[in-house]
Parts: structure tokens; C-alpha cells; sequence
């Protein structure tokens, strides 16, 4: 299940470019479900472990890539950490739900993040409340942002 806090939360990691540069692995990379969400988020095409296909960039690092997509692989791969997922835009919402589907994974957000107009399972920390709709989340969210 994903686990949101909103507002200011200290034991979050805030600044995730930096974060990310300095602990991510190779093998997140090439991983095909990283794979899935580069070509999404970022429409990139993964050529290798440290070099991405990017139709505006050219041939990047992975360092460059979308703040977004390296919160969610910081997301993904680090389970024990909470992340400011702030700097992810909406078309990341789904990749949360996803990542969080089978493992618990907890975020921060200073920001409302759009998860669309489906039903999902997010547990709002703040209010210790369990959400299914957008509708259900923004009366709680809008408290704290």
C-alpha cells in the first residue's frame, strides 16, 4: 500500500536529485520495470546502464534524467527510505500506485498529486485514514498542503 504525509515531514530525503546521484546503482537502471517507467515518464529509451536514449537530451546519463523518474526508482529501490515525492508530476501518480501494489512504500508530499479518477488504496499518515478516490483524498490533503 502507498503511504502519503503531507506537509513538512524531516526524516524525508528532500533534495532526491542529489540523493539519487550519489546512491543509485547500475542495475536500476536496465531493471525492466525502471525500463517502463523511463520510456513513460520521461519518453526515453534505456540503451544501457549509463546512457539513455532522450528524444530532446540526445544520449544521457542516467543522472539526467526527470526528477520524477529518479524519485521513483528511489521509490522503488529503497523501500526502507522515505522520499519527497514532490518533484514527481502527475503522470507519476500511477507509477506510485504500482510500485506500492505488493510493498508498502511511504512518500512525502508538499504538493496534491493527481491519481486519477480510478479507485486505489492510499493510507493518508496525517489523518491515519485510508482513501479510495480522489474525491475521498483532497478534503484531507488540501489540511496539509
Amino acid at each position: 500500500m502507498l503511504h502519503i504525509f503531507y506537509g513538512d515531514m524531516p526524516e524525508a530525503i528532500f533534495n532526491t536529485a542529489v540523493f539519487f546521484r550519489n546512491s543509485y546503482d547500475d542495475e536500476w537502471i536496465v531493471d525492466a520495470f525502471s525500463r517502463q517507467m523511463i520510456a513513460d515518464v520521461d519518453s526515453s529509451t534505456v540503451l544501457g546502464t549509463g546512457v539513455i536514449d532522450s528524444p530532446v537530451l540526445g544520449k544521457i546519463a542516467p543522472e539526467r534524467l526527470s526528477g520524477g523518474v529518479k524519485t521513483l526508482m528511489l521509490v522503488k529501490f529503497m523501500p526502507e527510505m522515505v522520499f519527497n515525492a514532490s518533484t514527481c508530476g502527475n503522470n507519476c501518480a500511477k507509477w506510485l500506485l504500482k510500485i506500492a501494489e505488493n510493498e508498502d512504500r511511504t512518500i512525502n508530499l508538499r504538493n496534491i498529486m493527481d491519481f486519477g479518477k480510478g479507485e486505489f488504496d492510499i493510507h493518508i499518515i496525517n489523518d491515519d485514514k485510508i482513501v479510495h478516490s480522489m474525491e475521498e483524498l483532497l478534503p484531507i490533503a488540501i489540511k496539509y498542503v
